[in-house]
């Protein structure tokens, strides 16, 4: 098979793996123009740096052959899709190929089961070793962490690798041995802390002094290890777990493993898919949801009990924050000019940003109406919920927030579905 076939195969494989960012941009032109990049395509995906500039990672599997038979995933043993493998050389030369011609500044390597966990993983050791020590390349790379694979291995993988992930795949164990029954549940969460474990040790012997006789201490480098640390993916709507229990894991691996980040991606639809499986693909909404809920369990102060509602699932129909202050009207309105940041953080339109610059204009004068359009906030999300000099709410302003939030999805609606 040509190196272009399996590119094909191998990239479109891993477009199932949300665990690297994506901004979703389109670029000029149609995608179907000649030239080179794309953001839409499979092939191309999108992380960010420390720094919060975008980086664009070749995104591919080494192979997506596997020897395990997980209902949920297209790449199963018993799935009858084209099957490929790429050459250790061949993933190098593409890597760099495109790196010179400015495509990408990374690569994000994962792949299928071969053999077994050990020979899986030296088989993507040896793409980020050559890459960083036969050619040189200072690029971005993410490996996928096979679980069950020896510590040693982990550990190699992180000294070439920026970042490490192992997909956690089900919210629960029960789940897992379900859907998964080769995989368990215990196995990814011991090699999480393989890499917690490492990367911990690395910054605890850049901290530490060297103590040498008749000579001043001078820090002591580091190996280096992943240093932009490990993230996972969860796979939403395969499964009956509620957004709750999804929430409750995703708090239990931020708190135990320090993870940069939880992705979230909702289940779609596979070729040929086992009769285990949901007829439908969950909605793309409710992975929204969990990423907003996911944001402020982790910067707005909220626990998971707070922000679903008695069914265990978020609102659809609302975002988390917005509707935590519609079902708690006794924490409202809240005075813009005398709240304190854990109050104002829970106002409804008010991100960290505008909070930090409301914080920093009080120190000055009172906040007024005006100021808010000033300070680049979303007036009309706010005011329902704040006092200002200058401004009380309405009994029923509220309300009337959330009726037009409802008229405005619905006309969106019916624009996306009207005929032409």
């Amino acid at each position: 098979m040509d190196i272009q076939r399996k590119l094909g195969i191998l990239a479109g494989a891993a477009k199932y793996d949300a665990s690297c960012a994506s901004s979703g941009a389109t670029r000029r032109g149609s995608i179907t123009d000649k030239g080179l990049g794309s953001t839409e395509r499979s092939g191309i995906c999108h992380s960010f740096g420390p720094d919060g500039r975008c980086i664009s990672l070749l995104k591919v599997l080494l192979t997506n052959w596997c020897v395990y038979d997980c209902q949920y995933c297209v790449n199963r043993r018993s799935s009858d899709i084209p099957r490929a493998r790429f050459q250790i050389e061949e993933i190098v030369r593409l890597t760099l190929d495109f790196y010179r011609r400015n495509v990408i500044e990374g690569l994000f390597l994962s792949s299928g089961v071969i053999r077994g966990p050990d020979y899986t993983m030296e088989q993507m050791i040896a793409v980020a070793r050559s890459l960083r020590e036969q050619h040189g390349f200072r690029g971005y790379i993410h490996l996928k962490t096979i679980p069950n694979a020896s510590e040693e291995l982990v550990r190699r993988a992180g000294r070439y690798a920026d970042r490490l992930s192992v997909n956690i795949e089900l919210p629960t164990a029960e789940s897992l041995t379900r859907l998964a029954p080769e995989k368990e549940a215990g196995a990814i969460k011991r090699t999480m802390a393989q890499i917690r474990s490492a990367h911990d040790e690395s910054g605890e012997a850049t901290r530490k002094p060297r103590s040498l006789p008749d000579a001043p201490p001078k820090p002591q480098r580091a190996p280096r290890f992943a240093p932009a640390g490990q993230s996972t993916q969860m796979i939403v709507g395969a499964d009956g777990s509620s957004d709750r229990a999804i929430l409750d894991t995703s708090a239990a691996l931020y708190s135990a493993y320090r993870l940069k980040r939880v992705y979230y991606s909702a289940f779609s639809l596979i070729p040929r898919a086992p009769p285990g499986l949901p007829v439908q693909a969950a909605p793309l909404l409710r992975e929204h949801r969990l990423y907003q809920a996911d944001w402020l369990l982790r910067f707005y102060g909220f626990g998971q009990d707070e922000i679903v509602m008695p069914d265990g699932m978020l609102s659809l129909e609302v975002d988390p924050k917005l509707a935590w202050a519609l079902a708690n009207p006794s924490h409202f309105p809240v005075d813009l000019n005398r709240a304190s940041k854990q109050q104002l953080l829970r106002v409804p339109g008010l991100g960290i940003r505008s909070v930090e610059r409301l914080l920093a204009g009080r120190r000055v004068r009172g906040i007024r109406r005006g100021d808010l359009d000033r300070l680049s906030i979303a007036v009309a999300k706010v005011l329902p919920f704040v006092v200002l000099p200058d401004h009380r709410p309405r009994d029923g302003d509220a309300r009337r927030l959330l009726a037009g939030l409802r008229q405005a999805r619905r006309a969106t609606q019916l624009d996306l579905f009207a005929e032409s």
